[in-house]
């Protein structure tokens, strides 16, 4: 005869816990102070810094993982590299790094972004993966008040089945943290209410410098944080380093910030 060793539950019990919860908390977050639109280190970063202050933050990923390309670096090579002074992040994160050369450390991305999702997650961020953003929710003014979303799977269904509508959820603030894409900025543009254009050639030194510096209210109610900005303001590409993206993240989440008044 087996021993029991674990707890006299069922698998109705395990299905109704993962409904229940699931369904509690997607009521919860129908409405939220800042939707962030992307799992990326940008997005994660924000997020981690909005739910430190306090913040209802809800983060939407169309993958099944979080990270981007943060936990797998570049040419599938998994190490990461952040430029000077973003290594304080990584500090913050408690993430070991190496300095190869004076001002530029790597770092291993699963432990680095395994690290970042954990600080998200402990600061109150709440997220749902698997699905896609489909549109903005506009208000008076035009102002972003919110996301339309879809599961991520209705995308890849038939063209005649793919009438699924979309629910929308609400916030004062939408973060666009969704990488070259840039998909909810492009959604603005093809109504016809933000001029975007595309990212440019690589050229590291100057990318993540103007990526900082331009993060921001993009429109209202709209902040743009890290590879986002280079394809609304037409800047260069960064290529596998993450230190912009990173820095981006902490100057989008002290934008929101000011928006609600929090600061």
């Amino acid at each position: 005869m087996t021993k029991k060793i674990f707890s006299a539950v069922g698998e109705k019990e395990v299905t109704r816990a993962i409904v229940g919860e699931y369904a509690r908390q997607f009521n919860e977050y129908v409405e939220s102070d800042a939707v962030i639109v992307g799992g990326g280190p940008s997005g994660l970063i924000a997020g981690r810094d909005l739910a430190t202050a306090g913040v209802k933050v809800l983060v939407v990923e169309r993958n099944n993982y979080l990270g981007g390309g943060f936990w797998i670096g570049g040419f599938l090579l998994n190490k990461i590299t952040v430029r000077g002074p973003a290594e304080s992040i990584l500090d913050e994160l408690g993430v070991p790094y190496t300095e190869t050369t004076p001002g530029l450390f790597v770092a291993d991305g699963p432990h680095a972004c395994a690290k970042l999702i954990g600080a998200a997650c402990d600061a109150g961020v709440k997220i749902l993966n698997m699905t896609l953003f489909d549109d903005v929710v506009l208000r008076e003014n035009n102002r972003v008040a919110g996301v339309v979303i879809n599961w991520t799977p209705v995308s890849a269904l038939p063209r005649e089945i793919t009438c699924v509508d979309p629910v929308a959820m609400e916030s004062k603030v939408v973060v666009d943290a969704t990488g070259h894409d840039a998909s909810v900025a492009k959604c603005l543009e093809r109504r016809g209410l933000l001029k975007c254009s595309t990212y440019g050639a690589m050229w590291v030194e100057r990318s993540e410098d103007l990526v900082v510096e331009h993060t921001g209210e993009a429109h209202p109610g709209l902040v743009v944080s890290g590879m986002a900005v280079s394809t609304v303001y037409g800047l260069p590409r960064m290529g596998p380093t993450f230190g912009g993206m990173l820095l981006s993240g902490k100057r989008a989440a002290e934008v929101v910030l000011k928006m609600l008044g929090k600061k």
